[in-house]
């Protein structure tokens, strides 16, 4: 049943056929098929449905700039993520949640970067045959669906005409809106009679986007970098990684400070003990240490021994000036 209801769905509904589009930013009303008011066109189960756009003050950023998505051969997806808030629906009622996408116009597009905007090129590319993504719960009830944020973070965007793991086929260089569709189910035996009362189409202007295969506009690509937590590791200006880099080029000086001390204090200890450690070379162990012990021979040796420079202490110094500058 709930098969037979998509089929005829997609054949009276008007994604195809034009843009069929509400204006609305925050709140979207259903769009109706046959032109007349949303009372008198559609059943009761969708025609209270409100959706409102999720994340909507960072779409108007993007849009400002105008938005870039990345096609892949292997699928990419989009961000920023489509979420909504769906209110007026029967909570007992069962619904599926869908999405297109509809080219926005006739034209292909460049980038011109010494003016910093979009080209007409000439026109559009053979359309790829329309899909239709299907949120994974569907179909679902109405309180389940109206009690969180709906989101299609699974939704992936490729420009490869080819591909068969029900990705959403685009064409790069041109411009798409995207649409989410409500579709109630009837359980009616006869619902196909009556399947275009059945859903609602919702659209935001601020989502179009430019489908590309790498982003045009470097302010997009920053826009994109700051707010996607995701791409944390192209953000070289967080001062908490600076803190971090400071914090290690420290513990590496003090680490340093410390060896040079320690190795210091050895040399010390070793010249007054008999230079056990830094005369090697002049006899065996046994008789170095024979030697170490005569007074004798600690007399001449400590007198004319020359003592190691102090290097540990200006260093020291340069490490509590960094330790101050950070």
């Amino acid at each position: 049943m709930i098969r037979a209801n998509i089929q005829t769905f997609n054949r009276t509904s008007p994604l195809s056929s034009g843009p069929h589009l509400s204006q609305s930013c925050e709140l979207s009303l259903p769009c109706c098929a046959d032109g007349g008011s949303p009372s008198s066109a559609k059943a009761h189960q969708v025609n209270g449905v409100r959706v409102q756009l999720e994340m909507h003050a960072l779409w108007q950023q993007f849009d400002q700039l105008g938005t870039e998505m990345i096609v892949t051969k292997a699928g990419r997806r989009m961000f920023p993520t489509f979420q909504v808030q769906i209110s007026g629906m029967d909570p007992t009622a069962e619904y599926v949640l869908l999405m297109d996408f509809l080219i926005v116009d006739d034209k292909r597009y460049r980038y011109a970067f010494h003016s910093s905007s979009w080209l007409v090129t000439g026109r559009a590319d053979v359309v790829a045959p329309s899909r239709m993504h299907f949120h994974p719960d569907s179909p679902a009830c109405g309180a389940q669906w109206m009690k969180q944020t709906v989101s299609f973070d699974t939704l992936k965007l490729t420009n490869n005409l080819l591909d068969d793991n029900g990705h959403m086929i685009l064409n790069s260089m041109h411009r798409y809106q995207p649409r989410f569709h409500v579709v109630y189910v009837d359980p009616a035996p006869n619902s196909h009679l009556n399947a275009y009362r059945n859903f609602c189409s919702f659209s935001f202007p601020e989502t179009r986007f430019m489908a590309v295969t790498a982003y045009q506009n470097h302010r997009i690509t920053q826009l994109k970098i700051a707010s996607n937590p995701f791409a944390k590791g192209f953000r070289t200006t967080d001062p908490q990684n600076r803190n971090v880099r400071h914090m290690t080029y420290v513990y590496i000086c003090e680490c340093v400070t410390i060896y040079i001390s320690l190795y210091t204090v050895s040399m010390w200890v070793n010249v007054c003990v008999g230079w056990v450690i830094l005369d090697p070379w002049q006899c065996g162990v046994h008789q170095r240490a024979e030697l170490s012990c005569s007074p004798a021979n600690l007399e001449s040796r400590a007198s004319g021994a020359q003592r190691p420079q102090p290097v540990s202490i200006s260093l020291h110094v340069s490490v509590c000036w960094v330790k101050r500058k950070v």
